[in-house]
Parts: structure tokens; sequence; C-alpha cells
């Protein structure tokens, strides 16, 4: 194998390093950001909650202020017993009553229900209100944990650097250009292998990145040659494995 394409293989082989360092660093970034949100959404949840209670102890307010004015006629009524002159003025006030009563027992039950409803609503938010408390420890450990790592990391990535610096001088101008390229659209994976298939010519040949077939022209230039040559389906650049220069037995 030719320099050039030495060159760019140190190169490839410190970009890989490179870009896993990157993932991984975007992962424990990450976590902290994934784990924020699920108490932000935790939140979000208990304000909703709180609110929920909130309208329905006004609307059981309402309900024990209507059911109090009802009952104040009632005892109006009542009091209107001892003034009828007649039987008949008697049963009709009677029969007020008995209704007045019958309604206010369907608001007692029904601000009753809405009673019960806050008080499971109460109980749903102070589930929340410690699950809360759970996540913002567990975020503080994940914090803690990220924080080591990154600065970990962080230190990988400057020696890297460092090292991809120094390996570029090697590659020249042109092949660095189309590399770097490559590089970033396939994650650091810029170059691919020549794979051999068949046991005796005429050989087949793919590439190692896409794994579309590949002419024998490619493979004889490379045999030979130090050049860049690009697959013509992804782009990456081309090379043969040392054990892969001849056919698979």
């Amino acid at each position: 194998m030719g320099q050039t394409l030495e060159a760019l293989l140190e190169l490839q082989s410190i970009e890989r390093q490179i870009a896993q360092v990157r993932r991984r660093l975007r992962a424990r970034k990450n976590a902290v950001t994934t784990q924020q949100r699920r108490i932000d959404q935790l939140g979000s949840d208990l304000v909703a909650l709180e609110t929920q209670t909130m309208t329905r102890r006004k609307e059981a307010d309402q309900l024990e202020l209507e059911l109090k004015v009802k009952e104040e006629e009632v005892a109006k009524f009542r009091a209107a017993l001892n003034t009828a002159r007649t039987n008949k003025e008697y049963a009709a006030i009677l029969t007020h009553i008995n209704t007045r009563k019958a309604d206010n027992a369907k608001f007692e039950e029904r601000a009753l229900n809405i009673l019960q409803d806050v008080d499971a609503v109460k109980a749903q938010a102070e589930q929340v209100r410690e699950q809360i408390g759970g996540e913002q420890k567990q975020l503080a450990e994940i914090e803690r944990i990220s924080a080591q790592e990154i600065e970990r990391l962080t230190g990988m990535m400057e020696e890297l650097s460092g090292k991809r610096s120094e390996a570029v001088k090697a590659v020249p101008p042109k092949a660095l250009a189309v590399f770097e390229r490559l590089a970033i659209s396939y994650d650091g994976e810029a170059m691919a292998h020549i794979e051999i298939q068949g046991k005796r010519p005429p050989y087949e040949y793919h590439c190692g990145g896409c794994y579309m077939s590949l002419s024998a022209e490619h493979a004889n230039v490379l045999r030979v040659r130090d050049e860049v040559r690009n697959c013509p389906n992804c782009g990456r650049i081309l090379y043969f494995k040392p054990t892969e220069k001849t056919a698979k037995k």
C-alpha cells in the first residue's frame, strides 16, 4: 500500500476514535437533558393536577353555597307551616318542603362526589411531587457522573485532536479535502476496504462501506498504484486490507 493510503488509514483510525468520543460526549450531555425533560414533564403534570384541584374545589364551594340558599328556603317553608290556615295550604307547603329536600339531597351528593374527586386528585398530585423529588435526586447523580465523564472525554478529544493535527501533515492536500468531506458525511468513516469474493478469477469485488459491487478496475489500480479512488456508489475512499490483496481462499 502506498504512502498516501497508509497516511489516510492512519488518519481514518484517529477520525474513528474522535467520532466515537464525540458520540459518547453527546450521550452524556443528552442524559442530563433527557432527565431534565422528564422532571419538566412531571412539573407540568403537577400544575395540571393542582389546577384541576382548584377547579373542582370551586365547583364544590359553589354547590355548598347553593345548598345553603336552598336550606334557608326549606327553613322558611317550615316556618310557614305554622301559619297555614287550611289543610290544602299546609299540604302545598309540605310538598314544597319535600321537593326542596329532594333537590338538596342531590346537591349534597354532587358536592360529596366532587370532594371525593378533589381528594383523589390531591393524592395523585402528592405522588407526582414525591416522584419529582426522586427524579431530581437522580438528576443530581446523573449530572455528577456526566461531569466527570465529560471532563475525561474532553481530555481524550484534546489528545486525539493533537494526533489528528500531526496525521494530516502526511496526507496530500487534495486527498485530505476529499477525506474530510467524507468524514463529515459518514461520521468519521471516510474509507472502505474492498471485499474480494471468489476462489479463482474472475473475482467479485464489493465496497466494504455500502456493499455495492465494484468493477475490477478499482482493484487492479489499487494493487499497483498509490491512488485515491472512490466507491461510485457511496463515495468512500477505497483501499485493500493487507490480507485481501488476493482472493479469499
